[in-house]
């Protein structure tokens, strides 16, 4: 990693823990890191530089107790940074879970190990925060989310629509203003939402990636064209092996396969040609994605039963025009709000 990315990372992150948590020097902050993988010794250098006064432990050369131990020995509105070459496991504890109960603020940045070479420039380019743009498009795109009473998603030609209203839309925008919780994993950008009336989508769309079994997102050679009747794929012409693996799986499962998430991705750093492996960064990608499988926690569906969802499969559409009602919202690969 070359010392200008380090520097940009530096850039990126002291935006970052200034806009979005507004960390001051009178709240402690504690980083724990590995160095299993380059991106990971990078941002935990750049974290080093941006807020030098907190404490560095190494999760490969301490004991879960002592984890344990500096976790409590912080107050509320302290920070917290996770930069997880996989996912820290610390035995039944839930990191996140487990440090929000105790008000604080909390950035993780897992599975870097998954992305490397020119990655790992997207991934530290994906780390900008222009809270002029994340906030000023996701309210907007917020505000016609929750008045629009139909949309519709052009991938070339190909139309999903959404023929009825959506259930109110929530933000992954760096603004934590009046939330329980402030903070979650980075990078961001995204508002999403799905159909209240799950039944009221139909159409084709046409995606060209999706996350397999691995949860890597794979890019096949041409894009799959899915075909939605009331809200369940029944079809996917030119699917591929992996593909169909995905769809077996859930229907294996979950008897149908249901499309719920509709998200839009708001981060400028991935494109349909600049991506990466994890599929959690690359959900972020400014575009529509959407979600297959009974599985989505934002929303409750009165249909599904805690117990029997258990797939949330992104896939990601190729976007040339979005409307919510008659408006354009999306074209030319930006948001139009």
């Amino acid at each position: 990693m070359t010392s200008t990315t380090i520097d940009t990372a530096v850039k990126h992150i002291q935006n970052i823990v200034s806009l979005c948590f507004m960390h001051t020097p009178q709240h402690d902050a504690l980083v724990i890191s590995d160095s299993q993988c380059p991106l990971a010794v990078a941002l935990t250098e750049a974290y080093r530089r941006v807020i030098p006064t907190a404490t560095f432990m190494d999760f490969d050369a301490v004991s879960p107790n002592e984890i344990f131990a500096a976790f409590k020995t912080l107050v509320p509105s302290d920070l917290v940074v996770l930069i997880q070459s996989s996912s820290f496991r610390l035995k039944d504890f839930r990191v996140r879970v487990e440090l929000f109960e105790q008000s604080l603020k909390v950035i993780e940045h897992p599975h870097l190990a998954r992305m490397t070479g020119l990655e790992e420039i997207y991934y530290i380019d994906s780390l900008a925060y222009d809270p002029v743009y994340y906030r000023g498009v996701g309210h907007a795109l917020k505000k016609l989310i929750d008045h629009a009473s139909s949309g519709v998603v052009d991938s070339d030609g190909e139309r999903l629509v959404f023929s009825k209203s959506f259930e109110p839309a929530k933000l992954n925008i760096g603004d934590y203003t009046d939330m329980k919780n402030i903070g979650g994993q980075f990078p961001i950008g995204e508002v999403f939402t799905e159909a209240q009336e799950l039944e009221s989508v139909n159409g084709r769309v046409r995606i060209f990636a999706f996350a397999d079994t691995t949860f890597t997102v794979n890019i096949p050679d041409k894009p799959i064209t899915l075909v939605v009747t009331e809200g369940r794929v029944t079809d996917a012409i030119n699917s591929t092996p992996e593909f169909d693996k995905v769809l077996v799986n859930i229907r294996e499962d979950e008897g149908e396969v249901w499309l719920r998430e509709l998200g839009f991705g708001m981060n400028r750093a991935f494109s349909q040609t600049r991506t990466v492996c994890d599929i959690g960064t690359y959900e972020r990608m400014c575009g529509i994605h959407l979600s297959l499988g009974n599985k989505h926690g934002a929303y409750k569906k009165s249909n599904f039963k805690r117990g029997d969802t258990w797939h949330h499969v992104d896939v990601f559409a190729v976007t040339h025009l979005v409307y919510l009602d008659d408006r354009v919202v999306y074209e030319q690969g930006a948001w139009q709000v």
